[in-house]
């Protein structure tokens, strides 16, 4: 009997090499061959469902997590960017899309990259830059980046062992992590850690020749904390970090927007160890507000670090996060919950992630459904940030983290609701260019190669959503 999803190859290198095997270690633990484990890493050979079994026992994990679709993410991204007016004229199918994602995902890979250059460069173009400049932040670095962090699961072994190394050395220093952290930097770093005023917009200087790492006065306690930890992991944990980027893949000058990513994921870890982090999610059942007060972090550094929680045996929920701006601007975007955020454009309005700015400091939950019917439990909450000296400008954020409804009941937001009530469920898409809800009320945009004519008769609330009748 063969396994009903075939194409979990890069899931099971993922894993694999997440753990530092090799392809010979694995097979021998599984009991089959290296060069038949190389063809189910590269999708050339289905998976038993004894064999599939195996290696969710080899990982610790669930079938049902091992058994995703690797490529759903891959393929949103070209439906997205195929969507583009660009190729108004190509007639591309969907299947045509997927086609290529699934058969060869390497080309399909190459190929959003290359549009991630391209409308870079038109976007220079329009705004008068005339070429990429990446002093101007005309390049696509940051989409790398994301793309990196996803294709490791926003998990990374090496530097979750280094802060574990650290940590125990500042916890035997002292009880008080604060003390111990100061401790540590001047022990090992011969580094003197205070806090002092500081331009505004500078929330740490690191002077190297004086020996001083200096904290903003202005900024919150766990925020000071944090950009501490973020200082240590790039001289503690510069290997590492160094040999992540190396295996990376990484266009020009994305190392350097990689190292700080990789430099903040060591800084969580340090703040929020691993085990007490898993055991207190589990205990709350991630209870965000909970987990905060007892590591003494903010409600973005936890929901980052729920996202992390992928360790083999050990592993949390599989789950999403995003940040927008008030304009919808998404800076960060991961998933491994299965839906899909969109790359090149804002998400989809009806998402709570866009509601939770008018309930400001309230988390708001939603269930949510994407077009192809897959649903998912969605939390989100709006935060703002600096405003920490008189008359400094604010900015305005909202993190929104979620699962796959068979995750939710695992979730304290939950409780209460009826998850399986359809009239609960809110439908939403990944963006107005590519979602194929044509009586949604609030498409700003034409389905690509949808056509339409006007209705003189009767005129719906949006033009791009026909009018229905009988209602």
């Amino acid at each position: 009997m063969l396994a009903t999803e075939p194409r979990i190859g890069s899931r099971v290198q993922r894993l694999r090499r997440g753990k530092r095997i090799s392809q010979a270690d694995l097979a021998s633990a599984l009991g089959i061959s290296a060069s038949y484990l190389n063809l189910i890493e590269h999708n050339r050979r289905r998976i038993t469902v004894p064999l599939l079994m195996k290696l969710a026992g080899y990982f610790g994990i669930e079938p049902g997590e091992l058994v995703e679709n690797d490529e759903s993410r891959l393929v949103g991204d070209m439906m997205e960017l195929f969507s583009d007016e660009l190729f108004a004229e190509n007639a591309l199918t969907n299947t045509d899309i997927r086609d290529l994602a699934t058969s060869n995902p390497a080309v399909g890979r190459a190929v959003v990259r290359l549009y991630d250059q391209f409308k870079t460069l038109r976007e220079a173009h329009r705004t008068g830059a005339g070429t990429l400049d990446t002093d101007a932040g005309y390049h696509p670095s940051t989409d790398a980046v994301s793309d990196f962090i996803q294709e490791n699961a926003n998990h990374f072994p090496t530097l979750e062992a280094e802060a574990e190394r650290i940590r125990r050395d500042i916890d035997v220093a002292s009880d008080s992590f604060e003390y111990g952290l100061k401790s540590y930097l001047a022990n090992v770093f011969g580094l003197n850690w205070r806090s002092a005023s500081l331009p505004a917009g500078i929330a740490r200087r690191y002077d190297a020749g004086a020996h001083e790492l200096i904290t903003a006065e202005v900024l919150p306690p766990e925020s000071a904390l944090f950009v501490v930890a973020h200082q240590l992991g790039l001289l503690a944990a510069s290997r590492q970090i160094d040999e992540l980027i190396d295996a990376g893949n990484l266009p020009a000058d994305a190392p350097i927007v990689t190292r700080n990513a990789l430099a903040s994921y060591f800084a969580s870890a340090l703040v929020m160890p691993y085990e007490p982090f898993f055991v207190a999610c589990q205990e709350t059942r991630y209870d965000i507000e909970r987990v905060q007060r007892r590591f003494r972090t903010s409600f973005e550094q936890v929901c980052h670090r729920m996202t992390t929680l992928q360790r083999p045996g050990r592993s949390g929920i599989p789950l999403h996060l995003v940040r927008t701006d008030i304009a919808g601007n998404i800076s960060k975007r991961f998933s491994l919950s299965g839906i899909h955020i969109s790359r090149h454009s804002g998400a989809c309005p009806r998402w709570n992630v866009y509601a939770a700015f008018f309930h400001p400091e309230r988390i708001n939950v939603q269930l949510s459904q994407m077009p192809e019917g897959q649903r998912y439990f969605c939390i989100a909450k709006s935060i703002t940030k600096g405003g920490h000296r008189h008359n400094a400008p604010r900015r305005h954020l909202s993190i929104g983290l979620g699962c796959h409804i068979s995750h939710a009941h695992q979730m304290v937001y939950s409780d209460g609701m009826n998850l399986s009530d359809p009239s609960q469920t809110v439908p939403i898409g990944v963006g107005c260019r590519i979602c194929p809800r044509l009586d949604c009320e609030q498409r700003a945009q034409p389905l690509t190669d949808h056509r339409f004519t006007l209705n003189e008769i009767d005129m719906s609330e949006s033009f791009y959503a026909p009018a229905r009748r009988g209602l």
